[in-house]
């Protein structure tokens, strides 16, 4: 039994903390004008940010957002922090044109038979005198998602797995809890869907 109500306990718990939390940014103001509403800071809170996203997505709003990056960039510690929180959203970000993870990749290391999981950051084409070979820029965090090394490996030898960004990025936070019993890579994938649709035997479905 508490396997089942320890989840949403938690679930529970951390809402309510959320809400309680983000109400308390805009309630002690309706406070002070007598307005007694739970939830309606919350609801002044989530408007508020709405507002600032449409703000900042302007030509004015981006201005202003560069203008205080550039000072937040100028402070010691506060811009080791602000820049690992701007890789980290952009690392979940779902736009494919930031520095963000592009796809999760399992590479071979550190050994024959061991395997590491990490993301595909880019792509680089290394030059040498047997040709041009195409590598892939493979993080692998060794601390969540702030620390880890960078390996550059052959196109060929990364394998995809069917996973996005996000639950890659769950199943390095939950240290690996949270990943699936079974894991597909993209090919094998691909393989059995033209299968299935070969049909049963072996002739395209009309």
């Amino acid at each position: 039994c508490s396997v089942i109500l320890l989840p949403i306990a938690i679930t529970f718990c951390v809402t309510w903390w959320f809400i309680r939390f983000v109400d308390s940014f805009f309630s002690p103001i309706y406070a002070l004008l007598g307005i007694n509403v739970f939830g309606l800071g919350f609801v002044t809170s989530l408007t508020f940010i709405f507002l600032v996203g449409v703000f900042m997505s302007s030509w004015l709003g981006a201005s202003v957002l560069s203008l205080g990056e550039w000072f937040i960039n100028k402070m010691p510690f506060v811009s080791y922090i602000y820049s690992a929180s701007k890789q980290i959203s952009a690392a979940i970000s779902s736009d494919q044109k930031s520095n963000a993870f592009k796809e999760v990749a399992i590479i071979r290391h550190p050994r024959n038979g061991e395997y590491a999981f990490g993301f595909i950051t880019s792509t680089v084409l290394l030059r040498g005198n047997l040709g041009t070979e195409e590598l892939c820029c493979v993080y692998v965090p060794t601390n969540h998602l702030y620390l880890g090394d960078i390996y550059l490996v052959s196109s060929k030898d990364v394998m995809r797995p069917n996973l996005s960004v996000r639950e890659g990025i769950e199943i390095v936070i939950s240290g690996g809890m949270s990943i699936p019993e079974i894991i597909t890579t993209l090919e094998e994938a691909q393989v059995n869907d033209d299968a299935a649709r070969l049909g049963k035997y072996g002739v395209p479905q009309v």
